[in-house]
C-alpha cells in the first residue's frame, strides 16, 4: 500500500496544524486523530469552543474516508456531517477522536466518530464523503 497520498495530505493539512491536530491510521477506513485542547482551541476560560471540536471530528471522519480510498488514488470531501456534543472539552486535556468508514461505495462513503477525554464522550458524528481522483485536488 502506497502511503504517499496520506504522507502528502498530512504535509498539506496546514488547518490541521493551526489546530495541533494529529492523526494515526489504524487500518484502512479506522484512524485516531488527537488534539490536546489548548488556549487557542477556547472559547471561555476553560472549554474549547465548539469550531474547533466540530473541526476535530470533521477531519476524524474525512481522515477515515480518505484512508479507504487513497490506494485508489482517490481524495474525499465533505458532503455532509451530523454531530452532537455531549460534554465540554476542557482546557489541557488531549482529546481522541475514534472513527471508522460504515459504508463505501464507489464514489460515496459514510463513517462514523466520537471524541473522548479519557473515558467521557464529548461529541459523536456521522458523516458522507465524496471520493475522487487525487488529482482534482491538486494531488
Amino acid at each position: 500500500m502506497d502511503k504517499n497520498l496520506i504522507v502528502d495530505y498530512i504535509n498539506q493539512n496546514h488547518f490541521g496544524k493551526l489546530l495541533g491536530m494529529d492523526f494515526e491510521v489504524l487500518s484502512p477506513g479506522v484512524i485516531e486523530y488527537k488534539m490536546i485542547v489548548e488556549e487557542k482551541h477556547l472559547a471561555t476560560p476553560f472549554a474549547a469552543h465548539g469550531g474547533a471540536i466540530a473541526s476535530l471530528i470533521d477531519a476524524s471522519l474525512g481522515v477515515a474516508c480518505l484512508s479507504k480510498v487513497f490506494s485508489e488514488a482517490k481524495v474525499v470531501s465533505t458532503i455532509e456531517f451530523s454531530m452532537k456534543f455531549h460534554k465540554p472539552a476542557l482546557k489541557g486535556r488531549l482529546l481522541i477522536a475514534k472513527a471508522s468508514v460504515i459504508s463505501a461505495g464507489k464514489r460515496i462513503l459514510v463513517s462514523e466518530s466520537k471524541i473522548y477525554d479519557r473515558e467521557e464522550l464529548i461529541a459523536s458524528a456521522s458523516g458522507t464523503f465524496n471520493a475522487y481522483p487525487k488529482e482534482k485536488a491538486g494531488y
